[in-house]
């Protein structure tokens, strides 16, 4: 099985100002499709060759672990984004949200804070827990909670490629913006689809 770079439901410049053009081209037009095929390099002749990138990330190690999880973890966070979002959940997400946390605003402080805190490159991520409960995790580099037995609902990525060009080493602020382009209806689907 040979992966592909898919093509974004929306423009390189859609995003802007919270993301700028010339970040979409370079984070996923260059890093994303630098993983994909690196990845495709990695699994010829092993035994992971015809496995999903899902099976690849719970499973693999090494060069192939970053590969596969850097490609999925990126997918994940860019169709999770869209210039015109859902802006805030409804429905049994948000009633989740606000059993887990305590509310919405309390939510996004809890996230926020995983993002920016978290030492060096690497993620943050709503997920769900095997009990059901909602967690807020942090992992440096490829990490992906999927290792963990969760499912991944809602993810930041926290590498300098993600915010760089547009925000210097302002990371904080580029976690602030991401919440005018996060589009909640896929959030909820993610959720009820573990439901």
């Amino acid at each position: 099985m040979k992966f592909e770079h898919p093509a974004l439901p929306y423009a390189a410049n859609a995003l802007e100002p919270v993301m700028s053009a010339r970040t979409v081209e370079f984070h996923w037009g260059k890093h994303e499709a630098a993983y994909i095929n690196n990845l495709n390099k990695l699994l010829e002749g092993t035994p992971m060759e015809n496995d999903t990138l899902e099976e690849i990330v719970r499973k693999a190690d090494g060069a192939i672990y970053n590969n596969a999880a850097q490609a999925w973890n990126h997918i994940f966070f860019f169709f999770q984004l869209s210039p015109d979002p859902k802006k805030k959940p409804e429905g049994v997400l948000a009633h989740a949200i606000e059993d887990s946390f305590g509310s919405l605003e309390k939510f996004k402080e809890e996230f926020a804070k995983a993002g920016a805190t978290l030492f060096g490159s690497g993620w943050a991520w709503l997920s769900v827990k095997p009990d059901g409960k909602l967690v807020i995790s942090q992992g440096s580099n490829a990490h992906n909670p999927l290792r963990d037995g969760h499912v991944p609902l809602l993810t930041a990525d926290v590498w300098e490629h993600a915010y760089y060009l547009d925000y210097q080493n302002r990371r904080p602020d580029f976690l602030a913006g991401l919440w005018e382009i996060v589009d909640w209806k896929v959030v909820e689907k993610r959720y009820e689809d573990t439901l």
